[in-house]
């Protein structure tokens, strides 16, 4: 797609702005999987070129995150970073399989609540991954110190804010970091800086295979791991593409983007970084400052390298204020505030649902935040239509009790199903007719198979009429267990006579 000349100003400078908040995080995340702060710093890199150049996402960023980090740290501990390198490059083969089987898709079926509760996590994650920087030798700043630091940040949310009504021409976010940074340089101001956390300087990343044993021992050891991994970033990255998706009223490429993850993290394990994926926070100032293409997270990714490069001394004077108040604002609009008005409004279920994937992720971690909302989703859906099966009958000429079922047939209905019948009671011929209702999988099947079988003790006899063709060919994948009399409605398949 090619770029404006505006378009393209607009990418590069907000490209720039996103390279300056990757340093402090990809410098946090590497201290907490304590490895060096340069396998951080490679990985956001690495990550944010390589997704920008072949996901499925333009403007969303990638680079080293917490999510991943945070999986990591028990096996740097007791095995060394070798393994760590190892891993990394097995997560990315495990999602390369992901996308390559188009696995991507199913993260549609997340429901809305789960996506506001992933939201909202997340946004609160960020928020209190800032934190730390208010912290010194494990102790929290106090004093002039808190105080310098606290008018800084202030200063840099009120430019964020202000400054797109006065301009829009330059990201307001890159404008505060700037602003901030010379102030506190002209004027001597003593706070903290990007150089208290770590030197960033370095050199471009080296190729070496992981130092290991490569045999089956070590698979044992990284694939766990591994496996963990691949699903917490490609769950973390695909519910942003989502995400963005909404935001810009347009359509990701989720299998894409699960194959543009493996490649990534692949190289990422042979160059010596520490792996990642989708960062929502960074993605969320891209799309906000309007980079949606891929020339942004291109410039994030080699401005990051620069600042390795040839620009530490510079980057390291910047204050820690300015990046924690973009990331601040970052949090702020991250969070879905309507969800908290709406909890009273919408079914309790999904208000559990939102509460519960937001306080899960911050607590534990994403994927597990993810996978409780789909479940307790999935359970409030299947106890919802386990109600609804219904049916009313009534006597045709011929003597025989007609019931007129209504309604979904499957695991969760079928004790109701059962009760709605009473072969005792019932003549010698019965039919059911399911035209309005849906036969859905092997527990219906079993449970009409059962209610067979309690017609066939008392010598009578139970036919099926009105299936659906998808309904009835199931019927016949299962061995033909029960008569479906299609005389009267000849659009419909037969199944075959077990009850005589």
């Amino acid at each position: 797609m090619s770029l404006s000349l505006a378009q393209a100003k607009n990418n590069v400078l907000s490209g720039l702005t996103v390279a300056f908040a990757l340093v402090p995080e990809a410098i946090a995340f590497a201290v907490i999987a304590h490895v060096n702060p340069l396998t951080g710093l490679y990985a956001a890199f690495m990550m944010c070129l390589i997704t920008a150049m072949l996901g499925g996402r333009p403007g969303m960023i990638s680079g080293a995150t917490g999510a991943i980090a945070v999986v990591i740290v028990a096996l740097v501990v007791q095995y060394g970073v070798q393994y760590l390198f190892a891993a990394v490059v097995l997560m990315g083969l495990l999602q390369l399989l992901f996308g390559a089987l188009r696995l991507g898709k199913f993260i549609r079926m997340v429901p809305h609540p789960v996506m506001l509760g992933f939201v909202n996590g997340l946004a609160i994650v960020i928020f209190l991954a800032q934190m730390p920087h208010f912290q010194q030798h494990g102790d929290w700043i106090t004093g002039r110190a808190l105080a310098v630091m606290l008018s800084l940040v202030a200063l840099a949310i009120a430019i964020i804010y202000l400054l797109p009504r006065v301009t829009r021409a330059v990201p307001s976010a890159l404008v505060a970091i700037l602003a901030v940074a010379l102030l506190t340089n002209l004027l001597g101001i003593d706070t903290r800086t990007v150089g208290d956390l770590a030197s960033i300087k370095g050199g471009l990343p080296s190729f070496h295979l992981p130092d290991v044993p490569w045999n089956l021992g070590t698979l044992r050891i990284v694939f766990p791991y591994a496996l963990i991994m691949a699903m917490v970033g490609l769950i973390e990255s695909l519910l942003t593409l989502n995400l963005i998706d909404e935001m810009t009223d347009t359509r990701g490429k989720p299998n894409r983007e699960c194959l543009a993850q493996g490649a990534a993290n692949i190289v990422t394990g042979l160059f010596g970084g520490m792996g990642g994926c989708a960062m929502i926070g960074q993605s969320m100032i891209n799309v906000g400052a309007g980079a949606t293409h891929r020339l942004s997270g291109v410039v994030a990714g080699l401005g990051l390298l620069g600042f390795i490069l040839f620009g530490s001394a510079l980057i390291e004077r910047i204050p820690l204020a300015a990046l924690i108040g973009v990331m601040f604002v970052v949090s702020a609009k991250t969070f879905a505030w309507g969800s908290v008005r709406v909890l009273g409004k919408v079914p309790r279920a999904d208000a559990l649902v939102i509460v519960a994937v937001t306080v899960v992720t911050i607590f534990t971690d994403l994927a597990l935040a993810v996978l409780l909302g789909v479940v307790i989703s999935a359970l409030v859906f299947a106890w919802q239509h386990a109600s609804q099966i219904e049916v009313s009958t009534r006597t045709d000429a011929q003597g025989r009790r007609i019931y007129e079922l209504k309604g979904t047939l499957f695991f969760a209905s079928t004790r109701n199903f059962q009760n709605l019948f009473n072969p005792r009671d019932d003549p010698q011929q019965v039919i059911v007719e399911f035209g309005r209702a849906r036969v859905m999988d092997h527990s219906a099947i079993e449970a009409i198979d059962t209610l067979a079988e309690r017609y066939q003790k008392l010598g009578k006899r139970l036919q099926l009429r009105h299936l659906s063709p998808d309904c009835a060919e199931l019927l016949l994948k299962a061995g033909g267990m029960i008569e479906s009399n299609a005389a009267e409605d000849p659009h419909y398949h037969l199944a075959d006579d077990r009850l005589g």
